[in-house]
């Protein structure tokens, strides 16, 4: 991972509650509205947060009909924190 996608990876994390919703996430995979429990906001400013973290590939979507199930992509954040640890040898 360059120091490029890093550095967008670590922006996307920079808002709170993202970070609560990869928390979440980390559990299982949950639908938007099952998401939007733990929150006191709406729908669109979830679907924003969303977005963000798709588009550093940290989270996936799938869509069912109606529904949208967002997904951990669980190795991508790994490789993240493994990233960053090596920024730190010994």
């Amino acid at each position: 991972m360059d120091h490029e996608q890093m550095a967008k990876m670590f922006k996307a994390l920079a808002e709170p509650n993202r970070i609560k919703i990869i928390e979440l996430l980390s559990t299982r995979p949950m639908c938007a509205c099952e998401v939007l429990d733990y929150f006191d906001f709406t729908q669109p400013t979830l679907s924003h947060h969303m977005k963000v973290l798709e588009s550093v590939g940290i989270v996936s979507v799938e869509k069912d009909r109606k529904w949208h199930y967002y997904f951990l992509k669980k190795e991508e954040a790994s490789e993240l924190l493994k990233a960053m640890l090596d920024l730190f040898p010994n």
